[in-house]
């Protein structure tokens, strides 16, 4: 049964995070250690939690000495190439403090469309679960073409949180929730809870203001309903509430799950 509110993430038996590429590169890259300290805590309680990662390309950027993420294909999977390694470790080695193993998972979309690569999918990540192993997910882009992406890692997190069958999808970013217009202009407000099916076409809601992101609010809303649709509800805010958004918190916008 979908769950009714925030507060039951708390007890939440299966739940998926996603966080965005500049929550945890660049100046924010030593918010990895808070976001991992919040999925430890959820883990030592027996609750099972998979990560849904960005971050790969924004973590190479600056090591390959470049100065913003780049336009063409090829750059952009060489980025990838050199980032996945590193953001991996910079997760492992955040995680070793609790004794607890992460495993990273690599995914295109055509591995989810398939009946047999998402079944593999599912049952590799439901074996890391039992092992207690964290899993760590992220678009394969060092192979993945226009023809195979998911688009976004948002897209993405909302698919693997149906394939896991996750009770709820957290999805994290730079702001605390969705607002009725961008949250910089002056008289915005926060929109608390959005009902499973309501049309927000009445609000502003844009894209990235990040430049090294994908996303934006736009594509979290589009998540947002593949999840619901499926019964998952979905919690939207800053990976600087990811303390509070496990443990139940009135925070962020919910949005709420058919049935």
């Amino acid at each position: 049964m979908a769950l009714q509110s925030r507060s039951e993430i708390s007890t939440a038996k299966r739940v998926v995070i996603k966080v965005g590429s500049s929550s945890i590169s660049g100046k924010n890259a030593a918010k990895i250690a808070n976001l991992v300290e919040a999925m430890a805590k959820a883990h030592k309680s027996g609750q099972e939690v998979i990560l849904v990662t960005s971050g790969a390309i924004a973590t190479a950027i600056p090591l390959l000495n470049l100065e913003s993420r780049p336009d063409d294909l090829a750059t952009s999977q060489a980025l990838a190439s050199v980032g996945q390694g590193r953001l991996i470790a910079r997760y492992q080695d955040s995680l070793e403090r609790y004794d607890i193993i992460a495993g990273q998972v690599l995914l295109t979309a055509q591995d989810l469309e398939g009946s047999e690569t998402s079944a593999n999918a599912k049952s590799a990540m439901q074996r890391l679960l039992e092992l207690r192993v964290i899993p760590i997910v992220n678009e394969n882009d060092t192979v993945a073409t226009a023809e195979i992406r998911f688009g976004d890692n948002d897209r993405l997190a909302a698919l693997v949180a149906v394939l896991v069958e996750a009770d709820a999808l957290i999805l994290l970013s730079d702001v605390d929730a969705l607002y009725d217009m961008p949250p910089s202009q002056t008289g915005a407000k926060r929109i608390e809870t959005v009902g499973f099916g309501q049309d927000l076409s009445s609000f502003d809601i844009g894209g990235s203001s990040s430049d090294v992101g994908t996303g934006g609010a736009v594509t979290k809303v589009a998540a947002a309903e593949i999840a619901t649709k499926a019964g998952i509800a979905v919690l939207l805010t800053s990976a600087d509430n990811v303390s509070l958004a496990l443990g139940g918190e009135a925070i962020g916008t919910w949005f709420e799950a058919k049935g």
